[in-house]
């Protein structure tokens, strides 16, 4: 399985116990969405490496895991550090307004006050703040993700509409 078909999961953190189990740190909002969880796919020199789970408990954003084949203490801390994928299919589906950074390029972009503002090119992920990047022409125009910001996601037509800042989508397009 090809890494842009997977989304990242988590993280092996260390060894858990003496057989093998390990603590993986779980990089998602709702962890126990995942309890039935049967295999990982674990990134190990640039590949990704599928590990059966035989057993699993999750509490908060952290899990202890048995992995199939994965008996020894000595085994299981060979996997420390390593970076925790799955396939994108098992992310949980969103409704209303939530949605997936990488299901969302393409989206047209309709304001408010504008219209629409053109085709969402990719999400930015900077610290603190998400922006959508929209070409217009030759001019890139940044929009905050927050939920004041946006009123209705529309998978359907593959539309976002939002409620830009006051003056923001002038400062970009001059208008």
């Amino acid at each position: 399985m090809e890494k842009d078909q997977c989304f990242y999961f988590g993280k092996v953190i260390k060894t858990h116990g003496i057989k093998g189990e390990i603590s993986i740190r779980i990089d998602a909002d709702e962890p126990q969405e995942y309890l039935g969880l049967n295999f990982i796919l674990l990134e190990i020199q640039r590949s990704l490496i599928p590990f059966f789970i035989t057993k699993i408990g999750i509490h908060g954003n952290k899990a202890y895991v048995k992995l199939q084949d994965v008996d020894t203490i000595e085994r299981a801390s060979e996997l420390a550090g390593l970076d925790i994928f799955l396939p994108l299919e098992q992310l949980p589906k969103l409704k209303g307004n939530k949605f997936y950074f990488h299901e969302v390029p393409g989206f047209k972009i309709v304001d408010e006050k504008h219209g629409l503002i053109g085709s969402l090119e990719q999400v930015l992920e900077y610290p603190g703040q998400a922006l959508f990047q929209v070409l217009v022409g030759k001019k890139e125009v940044l929009i905050p993700i927050l939920d004041e910001v946006i009123t209705k996601v529309d998978r359907r037509s593959k539309t976002i509409y939002i409620q830009a800042p006051e003056g923001l989508i002038d400062l970009y397009l001059g208008s």
